[in-house]
């Protein structure tokens, strides 16, 4: 439980940046969807790769607590950068994108400090529990490790407390500081604010059309110069974001103070096998050399089915915000927003999950952790699959043919917001199956001596996925939406069946 809690600060500024930072790029910097996406994915990349980097510092200080804390600070000092209001204009853009990069960095180094680390120390606990019921015999044991699923599945349900609240913030801060001063939100309206003050005059009528439409529609005055009012819109759009930050820092901080205070009720992985001594025959080390060979290699069969699910779930954080911007009606709910369904059914859903394996656990009829795994990818791509269809039926264009639309074009194709609601259900449902069970699965094959290690390669396969995010902008931009969708459709159709095949093998090795 404590642990869960020091990882709720961290998930409030990682739900804070998947909801706005595509968007807040291009708001803030007038960057392209492309651009955006590319900065998005190397920094959800580096995330995830930084996370290798930091198990490797715990596992070879053997200082997890320390490495821990120290990621929250790192992460700290980069919301504290980003926290400043600063306006973006051609004369600062030189440095002020680059420190943007540089708060990011110090983001996600401090992520890769935190997250492995913890979860190594989660596991260890399972793997003390285990130990403890050894001395009750082996049906005391047996029920031991079928907790060990349940317990990352309830770690995750409170880590995604932080996520719920986190996507509400920035829309809601940035609603306030846009009513201050008298102006309303519009999806559409920076882009074609930055459009303004980069072209004038040379702006296509059509595109001059949709804006002088939408400054009457925000509460703004059409005049014949309208660079005074593009400035202070995206001035006041974006400082409410800013703000959001701030918000981020009083998380990370809650975080240590709460992981500092229970610091000493955490185990530390690796410290007891580091204490003893005990002599093998050539026989036993070949052996033990060959189950630690086993282990490793199914360990990595399932990163690289893991590598193809966060690259489609994590499109919440990329063409799923681009769709919840352009084809979704967003006047009473801005497009952050949606982000919190997603950890709104990870901790409605949970229990019910739990109650479905319990059902089957008691019935004898276990499903194990690979089958769970396979099962997702398939869930994962019926969320696709309704999407293409749904996007086919409609007819819906390219997002660029339809951002070129004029708004009064739009309004009467927009989607409801059911459809989002709809998607990240499925996709709930699949990271359920993957993620917390992912975690698990890790904790179960990783040798002792590189617990943290491997927490990291979980978090690497993660970072793979992710550096192939900015992919889906350009499908996005360039063709109907739906073939957008069935591609992601198909990534996890394939990825199900491959991993289908290794089943049996993956369940002989976790034994």
């Amino acid at each position: 439980m404590a642990a869960a809690i020091s990882n709720m600060g961290e998930r409030f500024g990682y739900y804070i940046m998947n909801a706005v930072l595509v968007l807040f790029l291009c708001s803030k910097f007038g960057l392209s969807d492309e651009t955006s996406s590319i900065i998005y994915s190397v920094f959800y990349c580096g995330i995830y790769v930084l996370s290798l980097v930091g198990g490797i510092i715990a596992d070879k200080t053997q200082n997890y607590k320390g490495t821990i804390m120290s990621g929250l600070i790192v992460m700290s000092l980069g919301y504290v950068i980003l926290s400043i209001p600063v306006l973006a204009t051609t004369n600062n853009v030189s440095w002020l994108l680059p420190l943007t990069c540089v708060a990011l960095f110090f983001i996600a180094f401090g992520n890769g400090l935190f997250k492995g680390s913890l979860q190594a120390i989660v596991g260890q606990m399972y793997d003390n529990f285990e130990k403890d019921a050894e001395k009750n015999g082996p049906e005391a044991v047996k029920l031991a490790k079928s907790r060990r699923d349940s317990g990352f599945q309830i770690f995750y349900v409170f880590v995604n407390i932080g996520g719920l609240i986190a996507p509400f913030v920035a829309p809601l801060l940035r609603e306030w500081w846009l009513k201050a001063h008298a102006l309303a939100y519009n999806a559409d309206l920076p882009a074609l604010c930055h459009q303004y003050i980069n072209e004038g005059g040379k702006m296509a009528s059509d595109h001059l059309f949709n804006l002088t439409e939408l400054v009457t529609k925000v509460g703004g005055t059409v005049t014949n110069d309208l660079m005074p009012f593009c400035t202070q819109y995206l001035d006041v759009f974006n400082t409410g974001i800013h703000y959001s930050f701030i918000a981020s820092v009083v998380a990370m901080l809650i975080s240590l103070v709460i992981f500092v205070i229970n610091r000493k009720v955490f185990p530390t992985p690796g410290k007891k096998e580091k204490q003893e001594t005990v002599t093998y025959i050539n026989e036993e080390k070949a052996a033990m050399a060959k189950e630690i060979k086993q282990r490793l290699y199914a360990l990595f069969a399932v990163l690289g089915i893991v590598i193809f699910f966060w690259f489609s779930f994590h499109q919440n954080g990329q063409s799923l915000s681009l769709f919840a911007r352009d084809f979704v009606v967003t006047d009473s709910i801005a497009p952050e927003i949606w982000q919190a369904v997603n950890p709104f059914f990870v901790i409605v859903l949970t229990p019910l999950i739990m109650l479905f394996f319990g059902a089957y656990i008691r019935r004898g009829k276990e499903i194990s952790t690979p089958k769970k795994i396979a099962i997702g990818m398939g869930i994962a791509g019926l969320a696709f699959l309704f999407l293409a269809i749904y996007s086919a039926l409609q007819g819906y264009p390219s997002g660029t043919e339809f951002k070129a639309l004029a708004d009064s074009a739009k309004a009467g194709w927009k989607a409801g917001p059911w459809v989002l609601i709809v998607i990240y259900f499925f996709l709930t449902v699949a990271e359920l199956f993957i993620s917390p069970l992912g975690l698990s699965f890790v904790s179960k094959v990783a040798p002792k001596h590189i617990q943290g290690l491997c927490q990291g390669l979980w978090f690497g396969a993660t970072a793979i996925g992710n550096l192939f995010l900015w992919v889906s902008p350009l499908m996005y931009n360039k063709f109907p939406i739906w073939q957008c969708w069935t591609i992601f459709f198909a990534v996890c159709i394939v990825s199900m069946g491959v991993m289908l095949t290794m089943v049996k093998w993956l369940e002989r090795v976790t034994k």
